[in-house]
């Protein structure tokens, strides 16, 4: 398999540029950069599920 190199990469960002704009890139990075962080976190806490605080007080009807 043929390994990516400084040609490549530049066309594919290039092309990234074209396609979403120089505008958002920033906002895509922080959201890749998020669901990264989140994936981690969540492999760190394993099988266990997250807890829900129940909320107290009544509710008027």
């Amino acid at each position: 398999m043929p390994s990516l190199g400084v040609p490549e990469l530049m066309i594919i960002f290039l092309i990234i540029i074209v396609l979403f704009g120089a505008s958002r890139l920033p906002q895509i990075g922080k959201g890749i950069g998020e669901g990264i962080r989140n994936f981690k976190k969540g492999m760190k806490e394993g099988e266990e599920p997250e807890q829900i605080p129940e909320k107290t007080g009544t509710r008027n009807t």
